[in-house]
C-alpha cells in the first residue's frame, strides 16, 4: 500500500492513548491519500525511516509526561526528514508544555503544535492538520499547474513571472527551456524557436500560449483586463493592494462605498513576499504573507470591491468640483471622489553596476521565495537588518547549505524583532556578520562571487555566494512629484506635517488636513508610502482601516458642499 501513497504522516509518542486516538483520526480522514504510521518510541521511528516508503510529510512527536524529552527527540528525527513539517503533539490540558513549545517555535526548532484529538471527528484537530498539510504542500513542487512557464532558469523575466504568479497564489509549474523536459514541452506546444519565456495558460476552456508576453497580455489572457470607464465615478479609488490598500478595500467595500482597486504587480506588496509572518495578531504559529494578503483580497472582493490588475497610476489631476482623475499606465483613466494612495515601496538597490547587471541571475531583490529551492548546495548572503531580511534568512536556511546575514549596523536590536533575532541566532545554518556591506561582485551568466567590505577596517574579501537584498525601501511616488507634497526621500507628507514651513504644494484650505490626508484634499496616503509610517503589516492594515473613516468624513463634506455651493477641494484644477 505504501507505494500507492505520495507521502506519510508519522506519529511518534510513548503515550498509548494519544498515539491510538491520533493515529485513528489521521487514518480515517487522510488514509486514502497518505500512509499513516505510528511508533511507540523515537528509536522505533528512526528504524522505520531507514526502510522503503514514501517521504514523511508531517512528523508529529509527543511531548508531555510520557515524552519528557519529546522536543529534543522530535528535532533529532526531523534532521532525518528535512522536508517534513515538525509538529509537537500534546494532551489537552497539559499546560506545562506551553512555554517550552513556544520557545522552540520562537527559535525555529519546531514548526507547529497540535492538541491530540478528543473525540472521533474532532474538527478543530482536523482544521489544524489541514493547515499543516497545506504548509507541506507549499514547500514542494508538483501538483496542479494552472500556468506553466518555460524559459531560461536565470532570466530576470522568468524569475519575475515565477514570483508574480506565486505571490498571486496561482498554481505554477516552471521548466528550464534548456532542459530535456523543457524542450519536450515546447515541442508539444508546436514551438521550435519561441521567444522566451513562454507562458502556457492551462485552466482556460481553450489553452492559451503566449511568447514573451507583457503583463497586460497576461492579464488579458486571464480575463482580468477589463477596460475602465472614465465616466464612472467611484466613491474611493485605492492604488495598491498591499496590507494598507487591502485594509482600506475591505473596510470601504464592507461599509457600502463603491470601491475600485488598481494593482500594478501582485497582491500583498512587499509583505506578500514574506514566507512567514509570526507577529501578526491572530496567527500564533505564523502565516505567509501571500496567504494573508490573498485572504484579504478575497474578503474585499466578496464585499464588492472591484480589482484591476497589471496597471498603475501615472498621473493625478483634481478638478474644481473635487473629483480626482488618475491616469493609468495602460492609457485609461479612473475617476473617484476620494483616492487612497497605498502604492507602498520597492526595495532599495545596491547601486553596484556589476551586480545590477546580474539581477535575477544570482542577485535577487526581496525575499524571492520561489527561488529558494534552487539554493540547495549554495551559500546565500541576505543583505539587510529588518524583519523582512530576517524572515527571508529563516526561510532560505531550509534550503541553502549556509546563510549569512550581512548587516551594516553593529546590532540588530533597533531594526529587527526580538523573536527573529533569537531564531536566527539559534539556526545552525545561519550566521550574522555585522558592520559589513557589499561593494562588488562578478559573474557571466550567473553571480559567481561577491566582494564584502568591512566598514570599520576597510578590508575587502571575495567570497562565493548568492545575494538576496532587502536593504530598505524607496516609495513608489515618482509619478506624484510636483502633485503631492513629499519629503526629501519621496514619501508622501500627510496631516500636520503639511503645515510646516516650506512644504510644496501647500495645503490649500482653511480647515486643517486630516491625519492621513495628503496636500490634495480628498487624497489620502496609507502604509509604507506615507512619511512617518510604522513598517509593520498590522499598522499598515490599521491605517487602511482608519483612512476609510476619513473618506466617509470627506464624502459627507462633499455632499454638504454640493448643497450649499461651497468647495471642499482645491480652488482650481491641479495636476
Amino acid at each position: 500500500m505504501s507505494g500507492e501513497r505520495e507521502a506519510c504522516l508519522l506519529v511518534v509518542t510513548r503515550d498509548d492513548d494519544v498515539r491510538g486516538t491520533t493515529t485513528a483520526e489521521l487514518t480515517r480522514r487522510y488514509g486514502g491519500d497518505y500512509e499513516v504510521r505510528s511508533c511507540a518510541s523515537p528509536e522505533e521511528a528512526a528504524a522505520t525511516l531507514t526502510g522503503d516508503g514514501p517521504p514523511v510529510a508531517v512528523l508529529l512527536g509527543g511531548f508531555g509526561d510520557a515524552d519528557p524529552d519529546g522536543l529534543a527527540e522530535l528535532r533529532a528525527l526531523h534532521t532525518r526528514t528535512p522536508g517534513a513539517v515538525s509538529v509537537a503533539l500534546v494532551r489537552w490540558g497539559a499546560w506545562d508544555t506551553a512555554r517550552p513549545i513556544f520557545d522552540a517555535l520562537t527559535v525555529g526548532q519546531l514548526d507547529r503544535w497540535l492538541t491530540a484529538p478528543q473525540v472521533r471527528g474532532d474538527e478543530e484537530f482536523h482544521r489544524l492538520v489541514t493547515e499543516v498539510l497545506e504548509e507541506w504542500s507549499s514547500r514542494r513542487s508538483g501538483g496542479f499547474q494552472a500556468v506553466r512557464v518555460i524559459g531560461e532558469q536565470w532570466s530576470p523575466r522568468s524569475q519575475q513571472l515565477r514570483d508574480s504568479f506565486s505571490r498571486n497564489r496561482i498554481p505554477l509549474g516552471f521548466l528550464d527551456a534548456g532542459s530535456r523536459a523543457g524542450a519536450e514541452a515546447l515541442a508539444a506546444l508546436g514551438l521550435t524557436e519561441p521567444r522566451l519565456p513562454v507562458v502556457s495558460i492551462r485552466f482556460t476552456r481553450e489553452p492559451v500560449v503566449l511568447q514573451d508576453p507583457t503583463d497586460l497580455e497576461i492579464a488579458d489572457a486571464f480575463g482580468l483586463f477589463t477596460p475602465l470607464d472614465a465616466d464612472v465615478v467611484s466613491d474611493v479609488l485605492v492604488l495598491g493592494s498591499g496590507p494598507a490598500g487591502l485594509g482600506a478595500s475591505v473596510y470601504a467595500a464592507s461599509e457600502g462605498l463603491s470601491t475600485l482597486v488598481v494593482e500594478g504587480e501582485a497582491i500583498g506588496g512587499q509583505a506578500g513576499t514574506s514566507s512567514l509572518i509570526r507577529n501578526y495578531p491572530g496567527f500564533p504559529t505564523g502565516i505567509s504573507g501571500s496567504r494573508l494578503a490573498f485572504s484579504a483580497y478575497q474578503q474585499a472582493w466578496a464585499f464588492g470591491a472591484r480589482f484591476h490588475f497589471m496597471r498603475q497610476g501615472s498621473g493625478l489631476e483634481t478638478t474644481a468640483d473635487g473629483l480626482h482623475r488618475v491616469a493609468l499606465s495602460d492609457g485609461t483613466t479612473a475617476c473617484a471622489r476620494t483616492v487612497v494612495v497605498a502604492t507602498g515601496a520597492s526595495w532599495r538597490r545596491l547601486g553596484v553596476p556589476e551586480l545590477e547587471a546580474l539581477t535575477g541571475r544570482g542577485v535577487f531583490y526581496g525575499a524571492a521565495v520561489t527561488e529558494a529551492p534552487a539554493m540547495r548546495g549554495r551559500h546565500v548572503f541576505v543583505v539587510g537588518g529588518g524583519n523582512s531580511a530576517g524572515q527571508a534568512a529563516v526561510y532560505l536556511a531550509g534550503y541553502a547549505d549556509r546563510v549569512t546575514v550581512l548587516v551594516r549596523r553593529a546590532t540588530l536590536t533597533e531594526t529587527m524583532s526580538d523573536y527573529l533575532i533569537r531564531e536566527l541566532e539559534a539556526l545552525p545554518r545561519v550566521d550574522i556578520r555585522y558592520r559589513v556591506q557589499v561593494t562588488g561582485g562578478s559573474g557571466t551568466d550567473f553571480l559567481e562571487s561577491v566582494v564584502l567590505g568591512d566598514l570599520d577596517t576597510g578590508e575587502e574579501t571575495t567570497e562565493e555566494g548568492v545575494l538576496f537584498v532587502l536593504i530598505g525601501s524607496e516609495p513608489r511616488t515618482d509619478w506624484l512629484a510636483g502633485t503631492l507634497a513629499r519629503d526629501r526621500w519621496g514619501f508622501l507628507l500627510t496631516g500636520s506635517a503639511l503645515l510646516a514651513d516650506g512644504v510644496t504644494p501647500a495645503w490649500p484650505l482653511e480647515r486643517p488636513p486630516a491625519p492621513l490626508e495628503t496636500s490634495t484634499p480628498g487624497v489620502f496616503a496609507a502604509g509604507d508610502v506615507r512619511a512617518g509610517s510604522v513598517k509593520r503589516v498590522a499598522s499598515a492594515v490599521g491605517e487602511g482601516a482608519l483612512v476609510v473613516t476619513l473618506v466617509h468624513a470627506h464624502l459627507a463634506a462633499m455632499r454638504a458642499a454640493e448643497g450649499s455651493g461651497a468647495q471642499v477641494s482645491a480652488p482650481a484644477a491641479r495636476g
